[in-house]
């Protein structure tokens, strides 16, 4: 007993780390977003951790109820591939629609001036600029916002986006109706992954803030929907 899970926790647990780690979309858009909204380090592993947590736990309740419900193997791994596929067809959705609303506030003007008349009849212009966190846009974060819109966004895509390997690994305990065993893969299934999401999103946020893109830091929105548009598409055309 001790030694099948023991075998089955450290399976899971290189499972979750490959496979987290073969998934760029499991950090890029995290640390993407991070950058281009400037988003707290608290800030930015509170949203990685929700969303690895719905990610996990929305196939764990899945393979759960397929269990229950008696489907097989191939009829869930089917219906996860289809949920995979919509998945990334949000996530390079959003990624396109993001990466357009950014070249528009690239290309933006970003000042104009008010005419004020005073009492004297002196008139004069008086200078304005906007600053990037005052114009709305795909989860706009307006002074003192939170950019709910993003994070709903991406939460809802990672709720849908399954993690095929956690199935087939749930099959075994449940099918010897070792309770103990289910839950241990589960538990450290989901530890491996989201902590792997976490580390791997802190080191590369952590790299891009010693990277200054000068001129190219007013497109910092552009290039975010850009990077999240690839995950999106390399899991659709390629697999990943």
């Amino acid at each position: 007993m001790t030694g099948g899970l023991l075998a089955l926790s450290t399976t899971a647990l290189t499972i979750g780390v490959v496979h987290t780690l073969l998934g760029p979309d499991h950090y890029l858009p995290f640390v993407a977003l991070a950058r281009s909204r400037n988003w707290s380090r608290s800030r930015t592993l509170l949203v990685t951790g929700l969303c690895g947590i719905g990610h996990v736990f929305g196939s764990v309740v899945l393979g759960l109820i397929g269990l229950v419900a008696g489907i097989v193997v191939g009829r869930l791994e089917t219906f996860e591939a289809f949920r995979g596929d919509l998945a990334a067809t949000l996530l390079f959705s959003f990624g396109i629609v993001y990466m357009f609303w950014g070249l528009w506030r690239f290309y933006r003007p970003v000042g104009h001036s008010h005419a004020l008349l005073h009492k004297a009849g002196i008139s004069h212009a008086h200078p304005h600029e906007h600053r990037d966190d005052e114009t709305d846009g795909p989860g706009s974060e307006s002074a003192g916002g939170s950019n709910s819109g993003s994070i709903w966004i991406i939460f809802i895509i990672f709720v849908l986006g399954p993690c095929e390997p956690l199935i087939p690994l749930l099959m075994y305990p449940a099918s010897e109706k070792n309770f103990v065993a289910l839950f241990a893969v589960v538990l450290v299934f989901a530890v491996a992954t989201i902590g792997t999401m976490l580390v791997v999103v802190t080191a590369l946020s952590a790299g891009l803030k010693t990277l200054h893109l000068g001129t190219l830091e007013r497109a910092s929105h552009f290039l975010a929907g850009a990077a999240i548009a690839l995950c999106g598409a390399a899991i659709l055309f390629l697999g990943l």
